[in-house]
C-alpha cells in the first residue's frame, strides 16, 4: 500500500475490514481523472499480489466522490457502515442533494461520529455511503436511526438499498478535500 500511496496523483488510502467475512475494501483516490489512468498500470500488478496474499478475488469500481465531511479523523478502534443502493441514473443528482440537505444535518448529530462520504457512478445509478465512527459500540447505538435514515433517503429519492455492512477501518490515510 506505500506503493500505492506514494504515486502520482493519489491523495490516499483506506481499507476496510470485516474479520469474520475476510472481506475488505480497499479504496484509493486519485487527485484527477487523468491521475487515476495513469495509475493503471502499475496498480493492476500491486492488487493482483493483494488478492493473492489475501486470498481473495479482486473487483473494481471506480466511483466519483460526491460529498465528503470530516467531523473529526477516526482513531484506532473506529468503524464504518457502508451502503450501496441503485436508482436511475436521472435521479443521481437529486440523491445527492437529498443526502447533503436532509440526511447530513441529522448524521453529523450522531455520538460518535467521524466521517461520512457519498460515491456515486452516474451511468449505472449506483451510490455508495460510508459513515464512520469512533467505536463499534458508537455504530451500534446508531444502527436504528441510520435505518430510519436510509429508509427517508430511499422514500426521498426512489433508490433502492442493495446492500449494508459493516467494516473496521483498518487504515484511513485518504487526503481527499471535504465536499460538503
Amino acid at each position: 500500500m506505500p506503493q500505492v500511496r506514494g504515486m502520482t496523483g493519489c491523495v490516499g488510502i483506506s481499507l476496510l475490514a470485516d474479520r469474520t467475512s475476510g472481506r475488505c475494501i480497499v479504496t484509493t483516490a486519485w487527485e484527477s481523472e487523468e491521475a487515476l489512468r495513469g495509475s493503471a498500470d502499475t496498480v493492476t500488478p500491486i492488487r493482483a499480489r493483494a488478492a493473492e496474499q489475501f486470498g481473495g478475488e479482486v473487483r473494481v469500481d471506480e466511483w466519483e466522490v460526491a460529498y465528503l465531511h470530516r467531523s473529526h479523523h477516526a482513531a484506532d478502534g473506529a468503524c464504518a457502515r457502508v451502503t450501496w443502493a441503485e436508482a436511475d441514473p436521472a435521479a443521481i443528482d437529486r440523491i445527492v442533494e437529498a443526502f447533503r440537505m436532509s440526511i447530513m444535518p441529522r448524521v453529523e448529530q450522531l455520538e460518535g461520529f467521524c466521517s461520512a462520504s457519498l460515491m456515486i457512478d452516474r451511468a449505472r445509478g449506483r451510490s455508495c455511503v460510508t459513515a464512520s465512527y469512533d467505536s463499534t459500540e458508537a455504530m451500534a447505538k446508531a444502527a436504528n436511526l441510520a435505518m430510519g435514515l436510509r429508509a427517508d433517503l430511499v422514500q426521498e429519492t426512489g433508490m433502492r438499498v442493495v446492500e449494508v455492512a459493516e467494516f473496521e477501518l483498518a487504515l484511513a490515510h485518504l487526503d481527499v478535500p471535504e465536499l460538503v
